[in-house]
Order: structure tokens, then C-alpha cells, then sequence
């Protein structure tokens, strides 16, 4: 695909292998500036504009008769100026055309020529705007528009040349974590994004891993066994699930994934035995929590999710419930109307604020590295985020580049068994690992992200369930287990579409 970034990785065929054989591509930190904060977000982020790789202006939106709303002047100042400087520093600008009307999305999508003048307003607007490409933020879709979403992005690269598109699309949890401790529903697993078109005509895609909350019960049944708060905008935890899940489909040269940069404020019931139901209350930027803890006199803590909070009662300086625990205490207001709800055998409400810092920010950065994606796309950069962020990303931006390896561009070419080493096997491994059914490892060594250069015991097996889907060999066969010319031959084919 134009402009998609390929990892070149050499095929090591010596034994006993000296170096791992790897490239360096560059870090990216993409971040949103939302219209509804335009003046303070553009003079905030226009000093560290050398710490970005791409500017987000999330300006567009999408009326009911397909034509495109400009929600924050993207043609007037400040944005000419701010425009004008991140183009000067190499700075990549790509605006964001939003949408989470299903019904409005539908419409569009389902009719070839409707879809075809959203298509074409959309290359207008970048190459009238010389913009270096756009940013596809539909969401809310109807999973039977899945198709018809997948045309339409066929449709745009087939337009758009050389300028790069962009997919911001919803995460995912495992099914299996999602629905923890209940039966799934008919439903579970129908999506509507797919995956494997997606990264098929996105050049680079936003994984939207925030607005967390109880969609992975395992986590929220896990804290709950120990009695903790759980309501997190973004759990480490959690995210690494979501991206390891969809690096299935999704290659992870074009992966970034969402940070956000703003908190929530629940209504929290505590009842007897230390169980707590929430209620969102509002999205909020981190000054707003830092006034209020300041003004009850609470100091606020970081969580097992990495994120500040603390609890409060509104409008009471103290709880009439008496704790244990000081009344500066992060967790005294929980804790007091826990205590109520045990002795009265009744319950007790109180406010819980959660947000991310920079802190948490440097969190998601090191997992991204972990992981080996392209990168973080924060949301958002409106002036009212943590200001320390800056300093983080100050530091990404010195560091410069990661060292990955990804796919080889070339096939594989000698045979492989047990004992053989080399990058060709890591290759090996990455491709088997991109089927559920033949994957060497679920989790640790040998896993997908963790794939290694040493053909053992694991691979031969992976190889083994390889053969028998593909009707390649089968238990007794003197091929089986072992990629000789057959094997090598469904491998490459696999390894052309990945």
C-alpha cells in the first residue's frame, strides 16, 4: 500500500546466530487539538511542536446530507499560524472527520453514491487544504455497515494518492474478559470494523483504548475481590489486552495506541461488604480535580491502574462516619461510607475522581515500546491536560527511534525444524502466531509480540496444527512437524497478505 512503512528485517541463516537482525523506524506522537478548546489547545502545544510527529486538528463533522461541518474555523487563525509553524518543523497536519451518528453513517455508506461524494469530499478538502492526509473517526457504526465501511475506505485510497490516511476505530476486549463470569450473548464478537481491511487501507490506525470503565469484568471482578475501587479511564492492563487482541489483524508497524489526558467524576454507592456501584458523572480536565482537592484538603494517590484519585463527600468537610484513616487521605470518604454501610446494613454514597497524569502517560509510552507499535496518539491537547506531559514527551522525542523487527519482505527459503535458529524463525512464528488456531504460545515466550529466534518443542507443534488445517500432513506423515517445501509454500502466501 502507498505510504504504509515496512520493517525490514534480514534472514539470518548461520548458526549459532551473533545478532538479532533489526531496523530502527521512528516513534510517533500524534495528538487531537479539539475544536471546543481551539485557542487554548493550539497555544499550549505550539512550543513543543518538536516533540510531535502529527498534529490532529479535530474540527470535522459529518452532517445527515454527507457534507462536512467545520466545528473550529480550520482556516483562520489561530490555526493559519499554528498550521504555517508545524509545517515548517516537519510537523505532519491531518485534520479529523468525526462521526458517532449510526443512523446518519448508515445512510451514507449503504448508498454507492453517497458513499462516493463523501469519498470526494473529503480528497477535496485535503488537497485544497494541502493537508498530509485525513483522519477517519467514524463511530457508533452498525455492524451491518461493516462492508460497506470497508469500501468506503477502499474507495478513499484509491483518491487520496499519496496522502496518508488515518483510522481511529473503537478497541477491544477479549471476549472471554469482557464477559467474565457470565455467558456470552448472541451478539458477542459481531463488530462493526474490520480489522483486516482496515489494515489493509489505513496507513496508520488509532486504537481508541480509553473510556475503560467495567468493559473488562475480569479487572473489575479482580479488584473487586480485594475490595478496591475500580473505575479507570485507561488501565495498562487493560490496554495491553485490547492491542495484543487486535495485533491479530492489525499490523503493528501502524499501530498507535489512544492515550487520554482527562479524568471522570463518579457518584459512588458503597454497600455492606465493601461492594460499590458507579455512576458517571462528568468527563473532566485535571485542574478541575486538583482545585477540589485542594479545596477538602485530600491528597490525591496513584491507583493499581496508574491513575490519580481520591474520594470525597460533596459539600462536607468530613465524613460524620468516623475511619481510621485522616481526612487528607485519598481514601478516607470510601472509606467512611463503607464503614456506615457495614453498620447500619444500609448504604452510603460519595465522589470518586480518576484521571490520567504524565505519570500515566510515560505508562502508555513504555508499553508501546513493549509492544513494538508505531507509537501514542494522545487525547487530547487542549491546554488542560497534565502540563508535565511536555517533559515526557520532550523525552520521547530525544530519544528518536525504536528498534524493532517486524516481517521480512522477502519468503522463507530453507527448510526449519526442531533445534534451527535464525530470524527466518521468528518469521516463522509471527505468521503462526496470527491464527488463534496455530499459535505457538497463548501467552510468555513464543507469544504473539514475544516471538523468538529458536525453532523448540512449541513451534513444532504450531507447525504440526499448521499442516492439518491446511491439509499439508498429519500425524504419521514423514513431513509432519517440519516446514519443508509445502509448508514453506502456504507460508509465504500467508506471509504476502500480512
Amino acid at each position: 500500500m502507498r505510504n504504509s512503512f515496512v520493517f525490514l528485517c534480514a534472514l539470518v541463516f548461520t548458526v549459532p546466530l551473533t545478532a538479532s537482525a533489526a531496523t530502527e523506524a521512528p516513534f510517533e506522537v500524534t495528538g487531537w487539538i479539539p475544536y471546543w478548546r481551539v485557542a487554548t489547545g493550539t497555544a499550549d502545544t505550539l512550543p513543543h511542536l518538536d516533540t510531535l510527529t502529527e498534529v490532529n486538528p479535530f474540527v470535522y463533522t459529518i452532517r445527515n446530507d454527507g457534507t462536512l461541518r467545520d466545528n473550529g474555523a480550520l482556516e483562520a487563525e489561530p490555526w493559519l499560524s499554528f498550521i504555517a509553524t508545524a509545517r515548517a518543523k516537519n510537523v505532519r497536519v491531518i485534520p479529523t472527520v468525526m462521526s458517532s451518528g449510526g443512523e446518519t453513517l448508515h445512510q451514507l455508506l449503504s448508498n454507492q453514491k453517497s458513499r462516493i461524494a463523501l469519498e470526494d469530499r473529503i480528497v477535496a478538502l485535503v488537497k485544497e487544504g494541502g493537508y498530509d492526509g485525513i483522519d477517519i473517526d467514524f463511530e457508533g457504526k452498525y455492524a451491518k455497515d461493516k462492508d460497506h465501511f470497508s469500501t468506503f475506505l477502499k474507495g478513499l485510497d484509491m483518491r487520496m494518492g499519496s496522502k496518508m490516511i488515518m483510522c481511529s476505530v473503537e478497541s477491544r476486549t477479549p471476549l472471554e474478559d469482557q464477559y467474565w463470569g457470565t455467558s456470552l450473548p448472541e451478539n458477542a464478537g459481531v463488530y462493526a470494523n474490520d480489522l483486516k481491511e482496515i489494515n489493509k487501507y489505513c496507513d496508520r490506525v488509532r486504537i481508541m483504548t480509553y473510556d475503560q470503565q467495567g468493559i473488562d469484568r475480569k479487572l473489575v471482578a479482580t479488584a473487586a475481590s480485594s475490595t478496591q475501587l475500580y473505575a479507570p479511564v485507561a488501565d495498562p492492563a487493560w490496554v495491553e489486552k485490547s492491542i495484543r487482541f487486535m495485533m491479530k489483524d492489525i499490523s503493528k508497524s501502524k499501530i498507535l495506541i489512544g492515550v487520554p489526558t482527562y479524568g471522570y467524576e463518579y457518584d459512588v454507592t458503597a454497600y455492606e461488604g465493601k461492594e460499590y456501584s458507579y455512576g458517571i458523572l462528568w468527563v473532566f480536565n485535571p485542574r478541575y480535580a486538583t482545585d477540589i482537592a485542594a479545596q477538602y484538603g485530600i491528597t490525591p494517590q496513584r491507583n493499581t491502574a496508574g491513575e490519580m484519585y481520591f474520594t470525597y463527600v460533596a459539600n462536607a468537610a468530613t465524613s460524620t462516619t468516623p475511619v481510621s484513616l485522616g481526612p487528607t487521605s485519598a481514601l478516607f470518604a470510601a472509606l467512611a461510607a463503607t464503614a456506615y454501610a457495614d453498620t447500619y446494613n444500609s448504604h452510603l454514597g460519595f465522589r470518586l475522581l480518576d484521571w490520567p497524569d504524565a505519570q500515566s502517560v510515560q505508562q502508555k509510552i513504555d508499553l508501546a515500546k513493549k509492544l513494538g507499535v508505531r507509537g501514542v496518539s494522545i487525547f487530547k491537547l487542549d491546554g488542560g491536560q497534565d502540563p508535565a506531559i511536555w517533559d515526557v514527551l520532550k523525552k520521547v522525542a530525544e530519544q528518536g527511534t525504536i528498534v524493532e523487527s517486524e516481517f521480512s519482505s522477502r519468503p522463507l527459503a530453507r527448510g526449519l525444524t526442531l533445534g534451527t535458529i535464525g530470524e527466518d524463525v521468528r518469521v516463522l512464528q509471527k505468521i503462526l502466531n496470527s491464527d488463534a488456531g496455530t499459535q505457538v504460545a497463548a501467552s510468555g515466550v513464543g507469544s504473539l509480540g514475544r516471538e523468538t529466534i529458536y525453532f523448540g518443542p512449541a513451534t513444532a507443534r504450531a507447525v504440526q496444527k499448521f499442516q492439518v488445517k491446511y491439509s499439508i500432513a498429519k500425524k504419521g506423515d514423514s513431513g509432519y512437524g517440519y516446514v519443508g517445501p509445502n509448508t514453506r509454500a502456504k507460508l509465504n502466501a500467508l506471509l504476502g497478505g500480512l
